[in-house]
């Protein structure tokens, strides 16, 4: 891959941003459906793509029209291979620096103020990610392992898929292969594109229901906006500075100061993520192998935590602006979405379609169910807002939650950001991606453990989540505020 490709790749990318911006700001549609720019974008990338520009391509060559053009569309697009490899690249790159960038300029709270915010996001993921494996192995040992003929470890793709994405489908090739079912693969990845479209689909139709029955608490189906506010534009009597320059630009742009910091946090995640992997394989790696399969985006959050710990303790002249770091994370979303939407491998739905027809049924309604049915009584202010991220990363994983989020709430105005944030600290080195959604196809297959056991230990997860949230966090909450409403009672 020559740095002319990785240059050009990049460049179009942009490109595809300000064309999905001008699309946003005249297309009345994609406005009334809060549609962020960067998912119109991507949207566009994949019509250009392989799998459908592409295959179109392919047709006009069988009737001999452009045969040797058609040719490197059905492999590329209209972006070509090489493009395309640079895009798939970009978002297992870019979602690190997102969560590094999470903590850094903020307030590290308390233990006690992360746990009442985190809880209930944390309960609520936890409950949804168990019960993805519950309801897929009831299914494969109920339905596909007995009618379809499919291995039992099927009923571990829709945690693998939805929470897990592409990047772990495809990092977990070589296990399918070891257990004998290589195609499972190919089921995982066609899994992981269901979810993606599934959340991004179903998460805006819901946000625009939220909004018109006055479940949102940001954003409203009734507010008064003009056209601009309408097609994403700030007026100009509203607009305000986007960051704050904090050291002087001969020495430094304040923006590259900045990017250092969040380099530096997804160093240190690496750094750790290498050590876990180390360790691994000096103690247990020959009877199982899991931080090879854990990614790197939660421990590059970690690398933020600690990189925003020294701030606190030496940064006396207050240097770090969180409105810079903000703008840092808010592109590398941007890129993210439209280079993971533009790689989508639809072709992969299409090779598979009888298998994971119905635990993708399955899985989404259960992810849908989970959200208008536990959400509200789980979190305890702005569950919608909560909840979409929770339900985003439920379907279409990490990056997907932190778009709708985006969407309904694009000023950071509730703790939605927040609480998501502080549960991935305990969330994601066990599930999407981490060390459960790892181990859970060797366990499955393992003589010791089985699908039976483990189908038991996930119920009993998935119960224990559910009385943590609803009963546990709920006594909680009530003490507190009984305890707060005694000291601002007035003594007669």
């Amino acid at each position: 891959m020559s740095p002319d490709t990785v240059g050009l790749a990049l460049l179009l990318l942009g490109v595809l941003l300000l064309i999905s911006k001008l699309v946003r700001v005249k297309w009345k549609l994609t406005q009334r459906l809060y549609l962020p720019s960067s998912i119109i974008g991507g949207g566009i990338a994949l019509l250009l793509g392989p799998d459908l520009f592409g295959r179109a391509m392919e047709l006009l060559a069988d009737r001999g029209i452009a045969v040797e053009f058609a040719e490197r569309a059905a492999e590329g697009g209209l972006f070509g291979v090489n493009v395309m490899s640079v895009w798939s690249a970009l978002p297992g790159l870019l979602i690190s620096v997102v969560f590094a960038s999470l903590f850094l300029g903020k307030r590290m709270p308390k233990l006690r103020e992360a746990v009442d915010l985190a809880g209930p996001n944390l309960s609520f993921g936890i409950t949804v990610a168990s019960g993805q494996y519950v309801i897929g192995l009831l299914l494969a040992l109920l339905v596909l392992a007995p009618f379809f003929d499919i291995p039992v470890i099927s009923g571990a793709l829709i945690e693998i898929g939805f929470l897990g994405g592409h990047g772990t489908a495809a990092g977990l090739g070589t296990t399918f292969e070891q257990v004998g079912w290589a195609e499972g693969q190919d089921l995982a990845l066609g899994m992981a594109t269901v979810g993606l479209l599934s959340g991004v689909i179903i998460g805006i139709t819901l946000i625009n229901w939220g909004a018109r029955r006055g479940k949102t608490s940001v954003i409203s189906a009734d507010g008064k906006r003009t056209d601009r506010e309408q097609a994403g534009l700030i007026e100009r009597e509203n607009r305000t500075a986007g960051s704050t320059m904090t050291v002087h630009p001969s020495s430094m742009d304040p923006l590259t100061l900045h990017f250092g910091l969040v380099a530096l946090a997804v160093i240190i995640g690496q750094l750790l993520l290498s050590a876990l992997q180390w360790v691994e394989q000096a103690v247990w790696a020959d009877a199982i192998e899991v931080m090879a399969y854990v990614p790197l985006f939660p421990l590059a959050m970690i690398g933020g935590i600690v990189v925003q710990m020294f701030i606190d303790r030496f940064d006396k002249n207050h240097i770090v602006d969180e409105q810079s770091v903000e703008r840092i994370q808010g592109m590398s979303l941007d890129v993210l979405i439209i280079a993971a939407m533009a790689t989508l491998s639809l072709q992969a739905i299409a090779d598979n379609i009888a298998a994971f027809a119905i635990l993708s049924v399955a899985g989404v309604l259960w992810c849908l169910f989970a959200f208008l049915f536990l959400a509200p009584r789980i979190m305890p202010d702005f569950w919608f807002e909560r909840g979409i991220g929770e339900f985003g990363q439920s379907l279409g994983v990490t990056a997907t939650g932190m778009v709708l989020m985006r969407v309904v709430d694009p000023e950071v105005k509730t703790p939605a950001y927040p609480a998501f944030g502080y549960k991935q600290l305990v969330f994601e080195p066990f599930f999407g991606g981490g060390l459960v959604t790892a181990a859970a196809i060797p366990l499955i297959v393992s003589p010791l453990i089985g699908p039976w056991a483990f189908l038991a230990i996930m119920a009993a997860t998935m119960g224990a989540s559910l009385f943590f949230g609803l009963v546990v966090l709920r006594r909680r909450r009530r003490r507190t505020e009984q305890r707060a409403g005694r000291e601002s009672t007035p003594l007669n």
